[in-house]
């Protein structure tokens, strides 16, 4: 593993050339953020894979005390409590565009091209999983583009929000956890484009949860585990309020979906949705990466 550059952002992550050579985004457990923003972003970046939105790979890194102290740009700056070497340990891994190199990945597209995007109608289906995860943050994204590919895939990053960040309760607000732009917004006219992410939210069963808490490691959440499963049962109990907390959006001065048709009902949430969903889940293997777990949910 090699370290290439401090990233953007106030978890202060570092993008490394791992032993794959892929690139990759670690975020240490003594960032100035939160402990739990670890926790976080594995938990959620594989939610939101399993559930068919567009997520970087992710992985537990150990990062050994050769590698920082080989490294001296390895630090973390917390301002006036001074700095210090990123730790050594069980990192958060975010592979970084599918490991393709800066040049091909934006973090911005202006209005003429952001509409160009080849997977816009995600941008819904972020936003239902972002009400859902009580996401605290503005919605990240970055743009890329293959070699030879006409245009542009969003890729959704930064999940340290979610939950609260480290706060692990749900806050929720109708402005938050929503992209800066509206435009991103332009194909919804109701709720079935919201589909099919909402059912597969509604509808997602209990163990599927469980599997993917079982690859945290204990240090990211202070090891009580009674913590991290309640969480998930409130996670868990929250699925059928997403409708109304995608209405309060709907209904904001942000005025965030204009093609929405008048003579779309409001859809009241409850366990009925559940009993509509055609997606039927099965359990994946704990160890499976968000595509493989994405591969055995879709399958159904």
């Amino acid at each position: 593993m090699q370290a290439v550059s401090r990233m953007r952002g106030g978890a202060q992550s570092q993008l490394m050339l791992g032993g794959d050579d892929n690139l990759w985004v670690v975020k240490f457990q003594n960032n100035p953020q939160h402990l739990r923003v670890l926790a976080n972003e594995l938990i959620a970046t594989r939610i939101a894979g399993a559930i068919g939105l567009s997520v970087p790979k992710t992985c537990v890194m150990d990062v050994s005390q050769w590698l920082i102290d080989s490294n001296p740009q390895l630090t973390v700056d917390h301002g006036r409590r001074g700095s210090e070497m990123c730790s050594s340990g069980l990192q958060f891994g975010s592979q970084f565009a599918e490991g393709r190199t800066p040049q091909h990945v934006l973090d911005f597209l202006p209005d003429n091209q952001l509409h160009k995007v080849q997977n816009l109608e995600e941008f819904a289906g972020m936003l239902a999983f972002d009400k859902w995860t009580g996401n605290s943050d503005g919605r990240q994204a970055v743009f890329e583009r293959g070699t030879g590919e006409a245009g542009y895939r969003a890729l959704f990053i930064d999940q340290g929000g979610c939950f609260n960040a480290g706060e692990w309760n749900f806050r929720d607000a109708p402005l938050q956890g929503v992209f800066a732009r509206n435009s991103v917004y332009s194909l919804v006219t109701g709720w079935e484009s919201f589909e099919p992410w909402l059912s597969r939210i509604e509808g997602l069963r209990p163990d599927v949860l469980s599997g993917i808490i079982e690859a945290v490691p204990p240090e990211w959440y202070g090891g009580d585990r009674r913590e991290l499963q309640a969480l998930m049962k409130k996670l868990i109990s929250r699925r059928f309020r997403v409708r109304e907390l995608i209405e309060q959006f709907r209904q904001s001065s942000r005025d965030p979906f204009p093609h929405w048709r008048k003579d779309v009902p409001v859809v009241a949430p409850g366990r009925l949705a559940l009993y509509r969903s055609k997606v039927m889940y099965t359990m994946a293997p704990l160890w499976s990466p968000p595509e493989a777990l994405a591969a055995a949910l879709l399958a159904h």
